[in-house]
């Protein structure tokens, strides 16, 4: 898809947190740098702007168009889930990468293609798959699960607490076959105070589209190889977009930091564990004012970073 610089003011391709991102990786340059959640390729132009020829970035993505995108920067971008990135970048890699960069949720493209189907405010078909790998849609879902499925889906991944009257209602209006379909279903179900509060349609796409694309397994299985691949002073950077995500991070990087696990009256260590990680970020990195006012869809990000030890 060709770049239009237009676009790119509007957020079509806006990175989040991007100079916290570099200042972050600066240190472990030269190097190689995994950006495994490639999308628009908006931290990777920022990265090659300030680093140019001292840094080789590889990129992964499960979407298509966002592997072709790539391709006018001159970046080499593997299709696929950054949950299989060890035998993705298996034959690509000659040494252990600098940094790795996993930025989560959906582009802002994806968000803004109708016929992707992740936006509750455009006509589009229930979709949500960020790969061709991906075996359910959102259509799926709406129309064959069972209404407890449902209701446990977005009470789980939604955190929402009107799952169970949302989930009654789609079942009761089967077929749905569009995202607006379903936005109005949704707004019908819920009070009228709720409606107000913000649309009452978040929480469910939120939890389908994390249901379709398995994307908390994808993060732990994708959290675990990276840190495992990174070069021992390496940098692994994680950034999210709702709570689910942002605990599977800090409690994965706290372990890793965590080190002796005797209990602390005990006058030698009969563990033996030493710590893997040290913490580079003691409190979540969230974006400024003045970033969150240029770009609405960062209000929500929160980055955390850990170095990979030396064994």
């Amino acid at each position: 898809m060709d770049q239009d610089p237009e676009r790119e003011e509007d957020g079509y391709h806006r990175p989040v947190l991007v100079e916290e991102v570099v200042g972050l990786i600066e240190p472990v340059i030269p190097g190689v740098v995994v950006d495994a959640t490639f999308g628009g390729g908006g931290h990777t132009r920022r990265m090659l702007e300030e680093f140019g020829d001292t840094v080789t970035i590889v990129g992964i993505d499960r979407d298509p168009e966002a592997v072709a995108n790539a391709r006018e920067m001159g970046v080499t971008v593997v299709q696929g889930n950054f949950a299989d990135m060890e035998i993705l970048l298996a034959d690509i890699l000659h040494e252990e990468p600098a940094a790795v960069l996993l930025d989560l949720g959906v582009s802002s493209w994806q968000l803004d293609t109708a016929s992707r189907g992740f936006s509750y405010h455009g006509e589009g078909p229930l979709d949500m798959r960020m790969g061709p790998d991906t075996p359910v849609s959102a259509h799926d879902i709406v129309n064959q699960w069972s209404r407890s499925e449902i209701a446990r889906i977005i009470r789980e991944l939604g955190e929402d607490p009107m799952s169970d009257r949302i989930a009654r209602a789609i079942v009761e209006s089967r077929p749905i076959e569009t995202t607006t379909q379903l936005s109005t279903v949704i707004a019908a179900a819920v009070p009228a105070a709720r409606r107000r509060a913000g649309h009452p349609a978040r929480r469910t796409f939120q939890a389908l589209r994390i249901t379709v694309n398995r994307e908390l397994d994808a993060l732990r299985r994708g959290l675990d190889q990276a840190l495992s691949m990174v070069r021992a002073g390496g940098r692994v950077i994680v950034i999210s977009y709702h709570s689910l995500e942002d605990r599977i991070v800090k409690q994965r990087f706290a372990r890793g930091a965590k080190g002796c696990t005797c209990p602390p009256d005990m006058p030698v260590c009969g563990c033996g564990n030493t710590a893997e990680l040290r913490l580079l970020t003691r409190r979540p990195v969230r974006p400024g004012s003045e970033e969150i006012e240029a770009n609405r869809r960062a209000r929500s990000a929160v980055l955390r970073a850990a170095e990979r030890l030396a064994a």
